[in-house]
């Protein structure tokens, strides 16, 4: 909800609002008020009664440089007679209220709440409009109509409110404890920053020492194990030893087979790599060839060749893990997808470097992981275990993605998760026609079940670039005069998808309100930062609040490079000629016709 929402239906009889916030957030470019009220700043000390007439504005948050010291704020209560009105704002979320410090000022000077709402603004989370009276006042509801007066109503009061302290009780208990918990921690650093607890941090630090001293040994008589079955896997007498024992197995065909073997390993002698397992003693093929007869895959980089790395920045979630095609190929839109199979997992996940690791369930119950946590397949588990070590010995998130019941492999649970997300892995927009999905269906599926929603998950998890980005939109404007400049902010205000970026010619003070919605105002001439752009030149035209909303829902479904609003078609147009974007891509603006124009019914008409 917008201040103005809030305020104005309270504003009858109002012809002065008093502004007793002490300037930390100039509420004036939010209130809109009409012709016939006036904004009057009333300075530090100012001791003028709001009686009859007048309206004052009271903020009342944690950050006092921002939304005012709380005795100010009591201090302006004071001031207030019967027939006074008053707003006052909160910088506390709803959930973090202390409103139980104003209650009494409030019930001092007689003050009846009539009406409270969150807002939406960053810094603002909600708002109460009160007014000062000698008698009780017929309550509204929350949609500002008035609740039936009598026996009742004065019952569910008394009751509302002893409820209501009981509940803030507890939570002004919790809130005491955990603040409590937070100062002991506090004073703990700051021992541990002076040095005053050296012995138990020397302690520490000797025991890290001494396993990482540990950890390293380790490695190296790896390193050396490793070293030793190599040279051992590659020596002639271990291959001539399996050459004797695989024919001695199969007596009939194997002592055919023995000579060409034998024979193969004298050619292949001193070559440096060995002949191919596929084909005994035959000749090599291809890149074998082309390197005197050494195997290409030696090294362990061939099955690797088909993964997708970056040099550059990341501008992109990158995600490695055990996933089944379906869902690795609807990852692929929005992320770098690289899947882990069984033989190939440990290396995937060392050398792509993921954001995240993600195994989802349903991909251990078929395919190359079928029966992964189901203690049919301990070897799979095993690799399943190592692929999560090497995920944290990297620093890596490792997300386990319930899309069917645990029940049906309970051996995952056991496994260190750093995070686990239940449900499906979304819908893909492109799977879906916007001409046929019903309208309301298809905008509830982009906003909370899109593959792209889900993976937004993931990166907050991981703290990755954020695939939701792709959906930022700048809305390019050019108002005229004050009249047109609050119509502009009251159609972007409203917009389910709110844009990222307002582009005008000149900004300036007039534009506060979208800043603190969170819509960054920015010149014109600065160009967008965002990926789309949204035309809105014409401010006289009416603009629902989901107008971005179906937009982007239309482009994510069609892919195109514009979208456009048409009463006769709907669908892929050949020519954009005639048609006028909505949306257009922001590298194709202003000349969007070399990109493909998909069209959609208005509202209206469908």
């Amino acid at each position: 909800m917008r201040l103005l929402d809030l305020l104005h239906p309270h504003l009858d009889g109002v012809t002065e609002v008093v502004d007793a916030t002490g300037g930390g957030i100039p509420l004036g470019p939010y209130l809109h008020l009409p012709e016939g009220v006036r904004l009057r700043p009333s300075p530090p000390g100012d001791g003028e009664p709001v009686g009859d007439g007048r309206l004052a504005l009271l903020s009342y948050g944690p950050d006092p440089g921002r939304h005012g010291d709380e005795d100010a704020c009591l201090a302006a209560l004071r001031r207030m007679r019967p027939g006074g009105k008053g707003l006052i704002v909160f910088g506390h979320p709803g959930a973090e209220l202390p409103y139980h410090r104003l209650l009494d000022s409030l019930v001092a000077q007689r003050c009846q709440v009539l009406r409270a709402a969150g807002l939406d603004y960053l810094h603002l989370y909600g708002g109460a409009v009160f007014t000062c009276t000698e008698s009780l006042l017929p309550l509204l509801d929350p949609a500002g109509r008035p609740v039936p007066g009598g026996d009742a109503t004065a019952l569910r009061l008394a009751g509302e409110y002893v409820l209501a302290e009981f509940v803030s009780r507890a939570e002004r208990a919790r809130l005491l404890e955990l603040e409590r918990r937070h100062e002991e921690d506090g004073r703990v650093l700051e021992s541990l920053r002076d040095g005053t607890d050296g012995e138990r941090t020397g302690a520490v630090t000797r025991e890290r020492d001494r396993l990482a001293a540990e950890l390293r040994r380790a490695r190296e008589r790896i390193g050396v194990l490793e070293a030793r079955i190599t040279m051992l896997q590659g020596s002639t007498s271990l291959r001539v030893g399996q050459a004797l024992v695989s024919a001695a197995r199969s007596p009939l065909r194997g002592s055919k087979r023995l000579p060409g073997e034998l024979y193969g390993m004298w050619r292949g002698r001193g070559k440096g790599g060995r002949p191919s397992a596929a084909r005994p003693g035959g000749p090599a093929t291809g890149a074998a060839a082309q390197a005197g007869g050494a195997d290409p895959a030696a090294d362990g980089h061939l099955h690797l060749a088909h993964r997708a790395f970056t040099a550059g920045p990341r501008d992109r979630l990158v995600v490695a893990g055990v996933l089944d095609a379906a869902t690795a190929a609807d990852f692929g839109h929005d992320a770098v997808v690289n899947r882990a199979l069984p033989h190939d997992a440990r290396q995937v996940a060392e050398r792509t470097d993921p954001d995240v690791l993600v195994v989802q369930l349903s991909a251990c119950l078929s395919g190359p992981w079928a029966h992964t946590g189901t203690g049919a397949a301990p070897d799979l588990d095993r690799r399943l275990a190592e692929l999560l070590a090497t995920a944290h010995a990297l620093g890596r998130t490792a997300v386990l993605w319930r899309d069917a019941p645990a029940s049906a492999a309970p051996g995952l649970a056991p496994f260190p998760w750093d995070a686990v997300l239940d449900g499906d892995t979304g819908v893909q927009p492109a799977r879906l026609d916007p001409a046929a999905v019903d309208r309301a269906g298809l905008r509830e599926i982009f906003v909370s079940r899109t593959t792209r929603v889900r993976l937004s998950e993931l990166a907050r998890i991981a703290g990755a670039p954020d695939p939701l980005d792709a959906r930022r939109v700048a809305v390019l404007s050019a108002p005229r005069d004050d009249a047109e400049i609050s119509r502009l902010v009251a159609q972007v205000m409203a917009q389910r998808h709110r844009p990222a970026e307002v582009l005008v010619p000149t900004p300036g003070p007039a534009y506060a309100e979208l800043t603190a919605g969170g819509v960054t105002v920015r010149a014109a001439a600065d160009g967008p930062g965002a990926p789309w752009i949204a035309d809105w030149s014409d401010l006289a035209e009416e603009r629902s609040a989901v107008h971005l909303l179906d937009l982007m829902c239309a482009q994510e479904c069609s892919g195109a490079d514009a979208v456009a609003f048409s009463a006769h078609t709907a669908g892929f147009v050949p020519h954009v000629n005639g048609f006028r974007p909505a949306l257009v891509r922001g590298t194709l603006w202003p000349s969007p016709e070399a990109g493909r124009l998909f069209t959609i019914r208005p509202e209206e008409v469908r």
